[in-house]
């Protein structure tokens, strides 16, 4: 069997400019090179040594990337996001945008107002859509073999990058329910329905703007229908190995996964035939990087729309916000009140 990692895209001339170099743009220049892309790379660090290893090109000014490039892929850092996007915008660049897709909800709806009035199509990379044990999982409960979802728990810990970095002011990055959690609360909505209210507790909590480097936080959210989710993520000790999971409870079964108790799901169903649902970590799956980009690229040529949308990217910026007041008050934040009080403020 060929491994789908190597196929690479039958699509003519695809120049992308990759901007920023670092971690994630790893991840992100390997998808585009399997696609079969010339990649143009600009970043203020880590350029030369991220070519080196890919094959890219290196390019030292930001406006010869908008001329050149028909795609533009930000991986920089969020502060960032919104500028870098509205400048590919203005240039009729379609847009890839590593999560979070801005800072704000106000800017990720302005930034998708100005995509959207532009004709140009943009899309937060959420990957953890693309990821088979999650992706499985909204299959099957799209398809009502759990019946109807009632408690959903989500969990996410991984080495924490705050220590002395920007990460650390969450002016910055929102801390770890803007950085780590986003992609649960994003699962939590594709999978429970859109949400009514929020309630979060961090610890040990922000003091003056800054998040401590090791720091865990719980984000209960209640949905449309009924269901409830708890959402956990943690910024734990350095080196500690990357973790996460779900368990979701209907009324007709339950579906789980862990990444380290299993290598794949499991489905158990009330008065079912089978056994279960197993999907194996092989390299014979696509990385959920290549997965989203090939996606991605197939829309901005005509293609179905993916999975997820500049909506989807500014409705988790909108989660993380309503959690973050949540901190901040000590309340529960109805959602709909959260909407007035954002609009009376803007």
């Amino acid at each position: 069997m060929q491994n789908p990692d190597t196929v690479a895209s039958d699509l003519p001339d695809l120049v992308i400019g990759l901007i920023g170099a670092g971690g994630i743009s790893q991840v992100h220049a390997s998808a585009w090179k399997k696609l079969g892309a010339h990649v143009l790379v600009h970043s203020i660090d880590g350029a030369q040594e991220l070519a080196e290893r890919f094959d890219l090109e290196v390019v030292d000014s930001f406006e010869e990337v908008l001329e050149r490039a028909s795609i533009i892929d930000i991986v920089t850092p969020t502060p960032t996001h919104e500028s870098i996007a509205l400048a590919a915008i203005a240039a009729g660049k379609n847009i890839v945008c590593e999560k979070p897709l801005t800072l704000t909800a106000a800017s990720s709806r302005a930034v998708f107002e100005a995509a959207r009035a532009a004709g140009v199509q943009i899309y937060p990379a959420h990957v953890v859509r693309y990821t088979a044990p999650y992706e499985a999982a909204h299959r099957a409960i799209t398809a009502g073999r759990l019946g109807r979802v009632a408690v959903a728990r989500f969990h996410r810990e991984a080495s924490s990058p705050a220590i002395g970095t920007w990460f650390q002011d969450v002016a910055l990055s929102g801390g770890v329910i803007m950085d780590l959690m986003l992609h649960d609360l994003d699962q939590a909505r594709w999978i429970c329905g859109e949400v009514v209210t929020v309630y979060a507790v961090q610890n040990p909590p922000t003091v003056d703007g800054v998040i401590a480097p090791f720091v865990s936080a719980h984000v209960t959210l209640t949905h449309e229908g009924g269901a409830i989710s708890h959402v956990h993520a943690t910024w734990a000790a350095t080196g500690t190995k990357f973790k996460t999971g779900f368990s979701i409870a209907g009324t007709d079964g339950v579906i789980s996964y862990s990444s380290l108790e299993n290598s794949g799901l499991t489905l158990e169903l009330q008065d079912a035939d089978d056994e279960g649902l197993t999907i194996p970590t092989t390299q014979l799956r696509e990385s959920p990087y290549l997965g989203e980009i090939r996606e991605f690229t197939a829309a901005f040529n005509g293609g179905p729309a993916p999975r997820v949308n500049a909506e989807d990217g500014a409705v988790a910026v909108y989660l993380a916000e309503a959690a973050q007041r949540s901190l901040e008050s000590g309340k529960v934040i109805v959602m709909s009140e959260f909407s007035t009080i954002e609009e009376k403020t803007a």
